[in-house]
């Protein structure tokens, strides 16, 4: 093993323990902000044959984190916006998913829900959960 390996896997470790330990709390928030001042408003709530489905999970406890892929990969298939942060949220939502990065969030890996909301509605609820792990941080 060369150095240059080695100190890529001593980054990579580096790396992962901060994510572990933040959860990427300051930019989902940051991108979470900025997709819900581009919200659109006629992202309305509807369900019909005719039209893709608007309506996103919005999580029982628990399952925040498997809702926010199921919904943000939903608002991405449907072209809900082209905006780039969409796809960054998703992205930490996958990986905090799969590798258990979030302890608060990641005891369901299923998406349960009882109710489903507009866009801003589904926006609004994972800046909420993120605002509440960043305060129980502080």
């Amino acid at each position: 093993m060369n150095a240059s390996m080695l100190s890529y896997i001593l980054l990579s470790c580096v790396l992962l323990s901060v994510q572990a330990h933040n959860c990427q709390v300051r930019e989902i928030i940051r991108n979470t902000k900025s997709l819900l001042n581009k919200t659109e408003e006629s992202w309305s709530c509807r369900e019909t044959a005719a039209t893709p489905c608007s309506c996103l999970p919005i999580p029982e406890p628990g399952h925040e984190l498997a809702c926010f892929v199921e919904g943000t990969n939903h608002m991405m298939e449907h072209n809900m916006t082209t905006d780039n942060r969409l796809f960054l949220l998703n992205q930490s939502f996958q990986i905090q998913l799969d590798r258990n990065l979030c302890e608060s969030l990641t005891s369901g890996k299923e998406c349960k829900y009882k109710t489903k909301g507009t866009v801003k509605t589904f926006l609004e609820k994972i800046l909420k959960t993120y605002q509440e792990i960043h305060k129980s941080r502080v």
